[in-house]
């Protein structure tokens, strides 16, 4: 009976020292995941965080380490990008614990480079030390430094240019030596020693007042210029999509960075904001952004990489992953992958030419005979889809370009056609220009013309005709604009039609293959 007791007592100490083992092992495992996952938090938080705007600047947010004693601390900051708007910055410590003052702002933003000292040695003779340690003299004509231009406040794509067009055409250090020009640099150079004063890259110096000492983590959120994006849509349909008939198109929508700001942001945390957002720019700059905006201007899946939430009057696009955006690059990010139902393409036939009278007033064009009659031959071609969830989408659009492409009967792309399109929001129609038609023209002439200006009362008669070179039959929307005043009737038509707004009318017209149709119809304006 002692045997059997002791033997049990023995299996009994086994089993929980079994039990206290396994036990060990499960919370030094669970500490090791809980270290990791601490740490990739801490790593996360301490990422920096942007906001970019369709008007070439963005807010960046940071986190910067201080220790602070009572009274007053001198801080210098060196994380900054080269077109920081300084009076934008707020430093603030976001647990609330730290309460601090900012007495005094500097920004230094002449960092130290190869390329600066050589600018500012342009015309001197310097050593170079060549690749076999012998040393050579030679005169800097010339030293490739290309400074961030002032022009980040314009929109993005003027200030891109400017960057590019600096960096192809005098980004090469020019020497002379002995007498003969070197384009690149003979060796390594050699400078003078530097005084203490000197940077190796922008900075923030501040002057900090505190009554609350102490190390924490603060949050320093600054505007900036020299950051962009915008948005493109790739659209594809397949062989068989033809006029009339609505067929299926897959989209795919990318977001293009442009980062000329001066700084690296490594696997920093990306928001989009997409509206129309009031930004008081430099004098010299607006000019710049006109310009700029009259060249745009134009008549169970995977998670998603971007999301999408309203904010405020604007919307605001979160990427689901961090991005890293080096100093003047371009990067791009898929944001959109959709599957369109139904698009449509339309032959729109807007036959009136008013090239001549551009800025005519009412007047002058209800008492001139001629206004209207000048023809134009050619058929708009309109690619149409409706923006909502039943049709495959339903997200909103940010301004951007859609670019159409149609598959061969091979199976390959060809292109067909691109436009603008403003910020669409959900629901919403989206309706673009892509081209002329070949083989569908149109002829409009004027057949009567009556004014009765004692009646106040014009009576005009046209005659359009809409001939088709295809092997198969076309829908074209023939587009009338009733011009002479906003009182009209059409009294006599040979196809129906649809007032599509208080001075449009709009005919549909089915034209046969290799054939033709006319459309004649009068129209009846009167004025008190």
């Amino acid at each position: 009976m002692a045997s059997q007791t002791r033997r049990n007592s023995i299996i009994g100490i086994f089993i929980l020292s079994a039990i206290f083992a396994a036990a060990s092992i499960a919370f030094h495992r669970n500490a090791k995941v809980a270290a990791a996952a601490s740490a990739a938090i801490d790593q996360e938080a301490a990422a920096p965080s942007m906001t970019i705007y369709n008007g070439g600047f963005g807010v960046v947010r940071q986190i910067v380490p201080l220790e602070l004693q009572s009274g007053i601390n001198s801080v210098r900051f060196a994380d900054t990008t080269a077109h920081v708007e300084t009076a934008s910055v707020i430093l603030r410590d976001p647990s609330g614990l730290h309460k601090m003052q900012i007495l005094e702002q500097s920004y230094r933003a002449d960092a130290l480079s190869q390329q600066l000292l050589l600018s500012l040695n342009e015309g001197k003779v310097i050593e170079f030390e060549k690749p076999d340690h012998s040393i050579i003299k030679g005169k800097i004509i010339r030293s490739g430094y290309q400074p961030h231009t002032n022009s980040y406040q314009t929109y993005g794509q003027q200030y891109y240019q400017e960057q590019m067009a600096m960096t192809q055409e005098a980004g090469t250090p020019i020497i002379e030596v002995d007498g003969k020009l070197i384009f690149g640099l003979p060796g390594t150079p050699i400078f003078s020693s530097l005084g203490e004063d000197t940077i190796l890259k922008p900075e923030l110096d501040w002057k900090l007042r505190t009554e609350n000492p102490g190390a924490f983590n603060a949050e320093v959120s600054y505007i900036t210029g020299g950051m962009r994006w915008q948005s493109d849509y790739n659209l594809v349909a397949p062989e068989n999509c033809g006029p009339g008939p609505k067929c299926p198109m897959e989209m795919i929508g990318w977001v293009t960075f442009d980062n000329q700001s001066g700084k690296t942001f490594q696997n920093a945390r990306v928001k989009l904001m997409a509206g129309d957002v009031n930004k008081l720019t430099q004098p010299e700059s607006r000019a710049y952004a006109m310009k700029a905006m009259d060249v745009m201007e134009v008549n169970a899946a995977a998670p998603p990489v971007v999301t999408e939430k309203a904010f405020s009057d604007l919307h605001l696009y979160n990427l689901a992953n961090p991005v890293t955006l080096r100093d003047r690059e371009t990067k791009q990010v898929e944001f959109i992958r959709a599957s369109i139902k139904d698009a449509e393409r339309l032959y729109i036939y807007d036959g009136a030419n008013y090239d001549q009278y551009r800025g005519w007033n009412v007047e002058s064009i209800r008492q001139n005979p001629e206004y209207g009659t000048q023809s134009n031959p050619k058929v708009w071609i309109m690619q149409q889809f409706k923006n909502n969830e039943a049709n495959g989408l339903g997200m909103p659009l940010p301004q951007g370009r859609l670019r159409f492409y149609k598959r061969d009967s091979d199976g390959r792309l060809e292109f067909t056609g691109e436009n603008q399109i403003t910020h669409t929001p959900k629901d919403e129609l989206v309706r673009v220009y892509t081209g002329n038609a070949f083989d569908v023209v149109g002829e409009r002439r004027r057949t009567d013309y009556h004014v009765d200006n004692n009646a106040h009362t014009i009576d005009e008669s046209f005659e359009i005709k809409v001939r088709n070179h295809k092997d198969e039959p076309v829908e074209v929307r023939v587009v009338e604009h009733l011009y002479r005043w906003s009182n009209w009737q059409i009294t006599s038509a040979t196809f129906k039609h649809d007032r599509t707004d208080s001075r449009t009318a709009e005919f549909r017209v089915t034209v046969p293959k290799d054939g033709e149709q006319v459309l004649r119809y009068t129209v009846h304006y009167s004025w008190a």
